[in-house]
């Protein structure tokens, strides 16, 4: 069996593409964050200290593995942004520390070893860690990259490993810190976290960066792409300036007790203090409403450069007033399943997107914080299935602007319902006509059994291909085309043969699959038109529309 390890010149492309897929992302982790306030910005944070890295990286003109892991950690300190990007730059110390004497190649043993001590390396930079942040993305990844090296893994291997107990770790963090939960949206640093490292494997399988691969990892409860901001009023925070600086120059004065003391002074004046001792500099970054103070002490340990300070009450207050001038006078939200689900409902209108369907159904709180972004005094809700209807209704009574909810019980029916969507009318007068529509298309989907049963006279088999209509079983055969034409079948039987017949293929179904039958079908019902337009749905080979 062929182990395969990762040389020098593999390591600096992976290191080079997780910057580039990081920068890519930027912007979609940054909407996941909790407050709109300087140190909100994330994955612009994160970004630019990878980018300072990367300017590190440059100067280093061999492929020596440990010379790029200590490039990668001097630029990452030196351009270190915010919490997360002081906290990468720790993750990376611990690279440097643990690729320390490797000349050629990185095993999957090393890259373990790395891992782990760029966990502890970012626990002890931060002073009261908190789980649920990319700090239990990082240990939990860490954890699993042990387990599977004990097992025989290589270094390829271990990457993946990394990517699929991160992601599921990712999942988890609203769980762990309820801040998340209540925004509705994953860790931010986390998501940068295992962007930088997609970014790893795209370099190792000769890939190029994708526009938005970040979008993969949702969860029940969250929405990457739309999280929902909660902007809370600038009273609501408790300590109004980040403030960050480096202590260079050190004194003599500056030991590692001496900083300790530093670090628990900086937490008695504010919170969010992360103090980084590395390579003769201090890197300091606190939430406090004593700036001076922080600078006061930390000059008794040598020269302060570089200070930034910013006002976060202040960035609050703007971002504010600058959601109510843009305030909407109406918007849309649609629960939605599959990329090319939303983009088509994007493409009608719908200014925010939630992602859930049959087996992921949002909760009132996921719905009302997509009802707060869309940023409209009125708002209208299409749930697309019969689960959502009453947490659409229950948001839209609970919610500080007009809320209506157009009933759709199917993706297909609150597509049919968009068409008819006036951007320029009233929120009632466009809620009663899109409701009309709703009773203008039969709604179809194929799927499969996930058990043996019995319904409704039909013996039905694990496995079975089964074509619902109209959220009844219709339909059993044995393989998707045989399911999907009888459907289209009793749905033209229904509605007349000279209907329109939309065909949305699932993320499990080839493209040129859903344009044979559809092709089969046009020849069979030649007064029809059919429709062929890619959907991305989990777990359903088509959804069906008929009109």
């Amino acid at each position: 069996m062929l182990v395969r390890s990762i040389d020098g010149s593999r390591f600096r492309d992976m290191l080079l593409m997780g910057a580039v897929c990081l920068e890519k992302n930027k912007q979609t982790i940054d909407a996941m964050n909790v407050f709109p306030v300087p140190d909100g910005d994330t994955g612009t944070n994160m970004s630019m200290t990878m980018q300072r890295a990367v300017q590190e990286l440059s100067a280093v003109k061999t492929d020596s593995v440990e010379a790029l892991a200590s490039a990668l950690a001097t630029g990452a300190l030196k351009g270190a942004r915010g919490n997360s990007g002081v906290i990468l730059s720790q993750i990376f110390r611990g690279f440097a520390k643990a690729l320390k004497g490797a000349e050629s190649e990185i095993t999957a043993r090393m890259l373990s070893e790395a891992l782990t001590s760029g966990t502890e390396a970012a626990y002890k930079a931060v002073m009261k860690p908190k789980e649920g942040t990319m700090l239990t993305v990082a240990r939990l990844m860490s954890e699993s990259v042990s387990k599977a090296v004990a097992a025989g893994a290589d270094a390829y291997k271990v990457v993946e490993v990394m990517l699929e107990s991160g992601e599921a770790a990712l999942k988890k963090t609203p769980e762990l810190l309820p801040v998340l939960k209540e925004a509705g949206v994953l860790d931010s640093g986390g998501m940068g976290l295992l962007t930088i490292y997609r970014g790893f494997k795209m370099a190792l399988d000769g890939e190029e960066p994708g526009d938005d691969f970040s979008l993969l990892m949702k969860s029940e409860e969250t929405n990457t792409e739309n999280a929902a901001i909660i902007s809370g009023e600038a009273e609501d925070i408790v300590f109004g300036y980040c403030t960050e600086f480096f202590v260079i120059r050190l004194n003599k004065n500056a030991t590692d007790s001496e900083v300790a003391k530093f670090r628990a002074k900086l937490m008695s004046i504010g919170d969010s203090v992360v103090v980084v001792h590395d390579d003769g500099m201090i890197k300091v970054h606190v939430h406090t409403n004593d700036p001076g103070k922080a600078l006061q002490n930390a000059m008794r340990l040598g020269e302060v450069d570089k200070v930034k300070i910013e006002n976060m009450r202040e960035q609050n207050r703007s971002i504010i007033e600058q959601r109510k001038a843009n305030e909407k006078e109406l918007g849309v939200v649609a629960v939605s399943a599959g990329d090319g689900i939303d983009e088509v409902l994007s493409s009608l209108g719908v200014d925010v997107i939630i992602p859930g369907g049959q087996t992921m159904n949002p909760s009132v709180d996921v719905i009302l914080q997509a009802v707060k972004k869309a940023n409209a005094r009125n708002v209208l809700i299409l749930p697309n299935n019969p689960n959502i209807i009453l947490a659409a209704q229950s948001a839209a009574e609970s919610a500080e602007c007009k809320v209506l909810v157009v009933p759709s019980k199917t993706i297909v029916a609150g597509i049919s319902a968009m068409i008819g969507f006036d951007p320029d009318g009233g929120a009632e007068e466009n809620c009663e006509a899109m409701t009309e529509l709703l009773e203008n298309v039969l709604s179809g989907s194929v799927t499969f059994a996930v058990r043996d049963t019995a319904f409704e006279g039909k013996d039905i088999k694990e496995n079975d291909v089964i074509g619902i209509l109209e959220s009844k079983i219709e339909i059993v055969e044995k393989s998707v085309d045989a399911a999907a034409e009888a459907l289209i079948e009793k749905m033209l039987a229904q509605r007349g043969d000279d209907a329109i017949v939309s065909l949305f293929y699932g993320a499990d179904t080839k493209q040129e699959d859903a344009q044979a039958l559809c092709d089969r079908m046009q020849q069979k019902y030649s007064s029809a038109e059919f429709v062929v337009q890619h959907g991305g749905q989990p777990l359903y080979y088509y959804y069906i529309a008929v009109e």
